[in-house]
């Protein structure tokens, strides 16, 4: 059944990326009449899944954590449990390292990792990572302390943290430092250079920038949700699609509307307030009470009239860092023969002295039907390689997708992430039966993305991640632009608290109760 356009509804949701279906289904839940406008026939965004010759991909993050179990920090978790949507999950501790020390497998939990670094580097890092947990203990707790869902930008804010003060107050000095780039606490406290180089690689994976860039709030999260007694990794059963088809059954279930193939081409202004949306088909979509953008910093921009905003909002706005972008490897497989300790997940460094977001350095690898034998025909896997937001669109911007020269350029660029397998699967390449290789371009054309770009690069410490409000009334944001950390909690948590800033106070109040306390 497709659904039809309205003329008028209360709210729109411009894009369905997962901080945009969080946002439109908490709407839904407290009681607005929602729209999402979704500019393909697919919901998810970054995050959809896709299907070829039978093999079942995720299009972006395979890595997923504090899903499994309530209460949960993880604000997806928090998003789930408050439109009433459970996601079954698979459980698993244990992934892959191909780095230049050697290949060999780690564990979230808090003392596996220990007994890498013995092997690796001795007593003196185990003991320097044994005292970072410790430091690292007081900022996790600062770091969950304040729940996302309790979030908003208005001074109901007051009323919504005070119900978790206590908790807040006994870590309100740690919660100070958390402002600041990890590299403060990093620097201070942590010598050996494997473990420095560790860190740094997990702080690209958390936000696109080294420690030095990254705030510390996601360490301390990451430290919270990881090296904890105990802890473990999550895979949705079903992939990617299956979290994206929770949200949408949460909005849905709740009243709201998920329109596909409805291209926003502009946001409508009237008396200085944001009225609505003109589709690309032509048709109009009034709101009565607001606007959300989904869409990246710069592609909200030019979804706007010239004038709507001031200039120096655009400007500044404009201005914002981005990270780079992506090269994707989708692959089908003939898994028949194939080693079977392998993990599902796998990072792959190159040279350490090159830095974690040196182009072409870092690949990341998941084999999600290791865990969920459904996504691939009996007796095969699927296969996701990337290179994580370290692809610079430059290389990219001037060539002609259809081109010679665009397709030798793909093979070359994808050729790291085949050194990636073959350390994995040696004859990975005489195995595939699928292949699809994805660039800057791809991203840029199927996610809406400008310049493809993993997300903005906002340094810890040189700039500030501007929330959901903007100059123009009854337009707010959410998304990747708008709150610190580019993976799914944080867009997650981005689309909880645009929602909650728009909700009556009473209403967020009363969720709270339902749902955290």
């Amino acid at each position: 059944m497709v659904a039809i356009a309205p003329t008028d509804t209360e709210i729109i949701v411009i894009g369905s990326g997962i901080g945009g279906l969080s946002c439109a289904a908490m709407l839904a839940r407290y009681g607005f009449d929602v729209v999402v406008c979704e500019s393909h026939s697919i919901a998810g965004g970054a995050a959809h899944g896709f299907e070829r010759d039978g093999f079942s991909f995720d299009s972006g993050p395979s890595l997923y954590s504090g899903l499994s179990y309530s209460p949960s920090a993880n604000p997806l978790r928090q998003v789930l449990n408050a439109i009433g949507e459970k996601l079954p999950c698979i459980t698993y501790d244990t992934w892959g390292c191909c780095l230049p020390e050697g290949d060999f497998d780690t564990s979230v939990g808090a003392s596996q990792f220990a007994e890498v670094l013995a092997q690796l580097r001795g007593a003196a890092a185990v003991a320097e990572w044994r005292q970072l947990q410790r430091i690292m203990e007081p900022y996790a707790k600062a770091a969950t302390a304040l729940p996302s869902l309790a979030l908003r930008f208005d001074l109901g804010s007051v009323f919504t943290l005070g119900q978790f003060a206590p908790a807040f107050l006994q870590s309100a000095g740690d919660a100070i430092a958390l402002a600041g780039p990890f590299s403060k606490i990093m620097d201070k406290n942590v010598k050996d250079p494997f473990v420095r180089n560790w860190l740094n690689l997990l702080c690209f994976l958390l936000s696109g920038l080294p420690a030095d860039g990254t705030i510390a709030a996601e360490v301390a999260f990451m430290f919270a949700d990881w090296y904890r007694p105990n802890a473990v990794l999550d895979y949705p059963i079903g992939g990617s699609a299956a979290l994206v088809n929770a949200l949408v059954r949460g909005l849905e279930r709740h009243g709201g509307r998920l329109l596909l193939n409805s291209h926003v081409a502009e946001v409508l202004v009237e008396n200085n307030r944001a009225a609505g949306v003109r589709l690309r088909s032509g048709k109009i979509i009034r709101s009565h009470k607001a606007v959300v953008s989904n869409a990246s910093v710069w592609d909200t921009l030019k979804l706007l009239p010239e004038t709507s905003v001031p200039q120096r909002f655009r400007q500044q706005r404009q201005a914002t860092p981005e990270c780079d972008s992506f090269m994707h490897l989708h692959l089908g497989i003939d898994a028949a023969g194939v080693r079977s300790d392998l993990a599902c997940h796998y990072i792959f460094v190159k040279d350490w002295e090159m830095g974690v977001s040196a182009p072409q350095n870092v690949v990341l690898v998941s084999i999600p039907s290791l865990l969920d034998p459904d996504l691939a025909p009996p007796g095969k896997h699927v296969i996701h390689a990337y290179t994580p937001g370290n692809e610079p669109y430059d290389l990219w911007q001037k060539l002609d997708r259809t081109s010679q020269e665009y397709k030798l350029q793909k093979q070359a660029r994808a050729e790291v992430m085949w050194e990636a397998l073959e350390r994995i699967i040696p004859d990975i390449r005489s195995r595939t039966e699928v292949t699809l290789v994805g660039t800057p371009l791809t991203h840029e054309r199927f996610l809406r993305r400008h310049r493809g770009s993993y997300g903005p690069g906002i340094r810890a410490g040189s700039g500030l991640f501007p929330g959901p409000r903007t100059p123009l009334a009854g337009l707010f944001c959410c998304g990747d632009s708008t709150f610190p950390g580019i993976g799914l909690p944080a867009v997650a948590a981005s689309g909880a608290i645009a929602a909650n800033t728009i909700a009556p106070l009473y209403k967020h109040l009363q969720l709270i109760r339902e749902v955290i306390s």
